[in-house]
């Protein structure tokens, strides 16, 4: 459903739009030129809007190499926090506003969005321990192949087995999107046998497990946050006092944060057919938003993307190195290996070491975010209805 536009106006600043509908409820009573300073609220309306376009614009800025890389998910994980920390204290600061229509059902639709999201949060936390899965395998080729001596036929025997068990582990998930019961049964019976050998990992899996259900769909549930979201009227944003459009730019940062990681992570049915219909030129924020959507499915547009597990950079990275290494490996039929050949081994071995540390130090950092946008979410609703007297049933 394309986003109802406003009447008369083509600003792309909320503070001379608020000021505009301002003025309309002022009419009868000063002109525009005697009209009082901006309120408090409109002030701090106006810089919700800025600092949610200045963190997109930000986000924009990321050239290819660093686009959907670790990092950059990360940054996109914090400008979320960031924009939720400034919603909450808008929705805490404007409590009695937020129980008079139409605000009381824009607030409470929020709301009910933020809790689909915590399913993706769920299903991005089991695809970040998938990702940990893959790099104990790519661990068990760099002890086997780095800092070797010699390169003999054992060493081969044992990276290529754990190649192997690599290229399992990645097509399992990527069946995942097509055949999601039989998939998700495998992984997880997968992940009970490998944690049956540890406790200790036993007991930290238990600790987060926040598993989705076996027939639970990543795209269904971005379809479902992002069903019906239509900016506010003319009329419901003076009725709101702006209000209104503070709801709506909070559930498109939302939205648009669910759909990047599903886009990036490995999870459940992923998909990325989300449609986002906001027009440039009523917010500032819309065109970085709109160019970030663009750009990242035209990366999954990309020949070696198209069916892969995420478009995590440092998947991508995985994908390519192994298919190199493999034909390296398939390669080699005699012992001691030839220097040439050798020197070829040790350079890819090299390329896995970065591809290994980057996964190393990014892993645990990103879960760890994604752990504290579910509790910030949880958060925010408890007090978001408690402020308007709703029941909370978390």
């Amino acid at each position: 459903m394309p986003a109802t536009e406003y009447q008369g106006t083509s600003t792309t600043s909320f503070s001379s739009f608020g000021r505009s509908i301002m003025s309309m409820r002022r009419g009868q009573v000063h002109s525009m030129e005697t009209a009082p300073e901006a309120s408090n609220q409109e002030i701090e309306l106006d810089a919700f809007q800025k600092l949610v376009a200045a963190r997109f614009a930000d986000l924009l800025a990321a050239d290819s190499g660093e686009l959907l890389s670790i990092p950059w998910v990360r940054k996109l994980l914090d400008v979320f926090l960031c924009c939720q920390d400034e919603f909450r204290s808008i929705v805490l600061n404007n409590k009695g506003g937020l129980k008079k229509a139409p605000m009381d059902r824009y607030i409470c639709e929020y709301f009910e969005r933020s809790v689909k999201a915590l399913d993706v949060c769920n299903a991005i936390r089991d695809g970040i321990e998938q990702i940990r899965q893959w790099r104990k395998h790519l661990e068990i080729v760099l002890c086997a192949l780095d800092n070797q001596r010699c390169l003999g036929e054992g060493q081969f025997r044992r990276a290529k087995k754990a190649m192997i068990d690599l290229a399992i582990s990645m097509l399992d998930e990527k069946e995942t999107n097509s055949n999601s019961n039989s998939s998700v049964a495998y992984r997880n019976r997968s992940f009970g046998r490998n944690l049956q050998r540890d406790n200790k990992s036993l007991s930290h899996f238990r600790s987060l497990s926040w598993s989705v259900s076996r027939n639970w769909s990543a795209a269904r549930q971005l379809q479902t946050i992002g069903s019906n979201l239509a900016a506010p009227r003319t009329n419901e944003i003076v009725a709101s006092n702006g209000l209104a459009l503070a709801v709506f730019t909070m559930n498109y940062v939302l939205y648009f944060a669910m759909w990047a990681l599903v886009a990036a992570i490995p999870c459940q049915d992923r998909g990325l057919q989300a449609h986002f219909y906001v027009n440039k030129q009523q917010f500032a924020w819309a065109g970085p938003l709109l160019s970030l959507h663009e750009r990242i499915l035209e990366e999954s547009k990309k020949r070696d993307r198209r069916n892969a597990c995420g478009l995590l950079k440092e998947i991508h990275g995985i994908e390519k190195w192994a298919r190199t290494m493999n034909e390296l490996i398939d390669s080699v039929h005699h012992f001691p290996l030839p220097e040439e050949k050798e020197g070829e081994v040790r350079e890819r071995v090299q390329e896995l070491a970065l591809l290994f540390d980057a996964l190393k130090d990014g892993v645990n950092p990103l879960e760890c975010q994604v752990r504290e946008v579910f509790h910030k979410i949880v958060r925010s609703r408890t007090e978001g209805l408690d402020s308007i007297g709703r029941p909370n049933h978390e």
